[in-house]
């Protein structure tokens, strides 16, 4: 095996206080892309000096500048930010150098927050959701495709561009029989939209929720009372879509009306359906990807922007995962 050739390269810094700020107290952002690209990193006034194999001298470079246009731009610098700034350097379909200070137009503006994507995909994604009738993100836990598609579910109901956001999502564990739990229809799924809720919560002030949720320009519909709709207006997102059967699948694609925007997540590693019974969010893969105009977003490990074990973890049981495969081992029963 080859080993890669070092190189050295320097970046300089004209402003001072930028530049502590990328470093870090006591340079903890500096050492932090040390030891997660195995690269050498020296701080001399006000320039710093990168040396290791050539692949990651280049990420390290990237995730620097990366770092230093999100502090022009007002954000913030903390652990989280530099673990995006290295994914969004390095992952296998990187932004190119010269677009890390023009991630604007894969912004998306809320009332409480400015949203920007961490890794490729998630700059990908939110171009696609931005310009594609129906979207697929699919990938597993922590990759940001349902916090992604609600805040720009936001920024389309606040800038005018649809009249509603509908939030929905299958019940499994209590299958049809929604009537049966005490409440109204929100308080009978509130358990199971919980995500989506937190994610408008980091969009939208509290009391802007509760007022759109009243008056119905945010609307909670459970999967199972969706027959015979048709979703004019509207923005439209299906979470955990892999525990719909192909039937419901097939029936919730089909309630897309004019002017909206379909968004269907889900992780097709995390079935939850009885066994035998097929995912439609499989085959809804299966069966939609030939069609050009409708869009498929796959996240992998290295899109995970939770906690840096997440990322971790999701390898380990991939690998797994693999191995069983692999050595012909059952494992977990997989749902087809």
């Amino acid at each position: 095996m080859t080993k890669d050739k070092d190189a050295t390269t320097h970046l300089e810094f004209d402003d001072n206080i930028v530049l502590m700020v990328i470093a870090g107290p006591h340079d903890r952002h500096l050492s932090r892309i040390e030891q997660r690209l195995g690269i050498s990193i020296i701080l001399r006034g006000n320039t710093i000096q990168l040396k290791g194999p050539e692949p990651e001298v280049s990420y390290a470079r990237g995730a620097l500048l990366y770092l230093q246009s999100q502090i022009q731009k007002g954000f913030t610098v903390d652990s989280e930010e530099v673990e995006s700034a290295i994914r969004m350097a390095s992952a296998t379909v990187a932004i190119s150098e010269a677009d890390y200070g023009t991630t604007d137009e894969i912004s998306i503006a809320t009332k409480r927050r400015m949203v920007f994507p961490r890794t490729a995909h998630q700059a990908d994604y939110i171009q696609c959701l931005k310009t594609n009738d129906l979207v697929f993100g699919i990938g597993p836990a922590g990759t940001g495709k349902t916090y992604l598609a609600a805040a720009v579910g936001v920024w389309m109901l606040m800038s005018g561009k649809v009249e509603r956001i509908i939030l929905s999502r299958p019940a499994v564990e209590a299958g049809e029989r929604l009537g049966f739990l005490p409440g109204d229809m929100r308080e009978k799924v509130d358990p199971y939209l919980r995500p989506l809720y937190d994610a408008l919560y980091d969009m939208l002030p509290p009391e802007q929720v509760q007022r759109r949720l009243t008056n119905g320009e945010i609307e909670v519909a459970p999967l199972a009372f969706m027959r015979g709709r048709t979703l004019s207006n509207s923005f439209v997102i299906l979470d955990e879509a892999q525990n719909t059967t192909p039937m419901q699948m097939k029936m919730f694609l089909t309630r897309l009306g004019n002017n909206s925007r379909m968004v269907i997540t889900g992780d097709i590693t995390q079935i939850d359906l009885p066994f035998g019974v097929k995912s439609g969010l499989k085959e809804a893969m299966r069966i939609l990807k030939p069609v050009e105009e409708i869009k498929f977003v796959e996240f992998d490990q290295k899109d995970v922007v939770r906690h840096y074990l997440v990322s971790l973890i999701v390898g380990a049981y991939e690998k797994d995962t693999q191995e069983k495969k692999e050595t012909g081992e059952n494992g977990y029963a997989a749902n087809m």
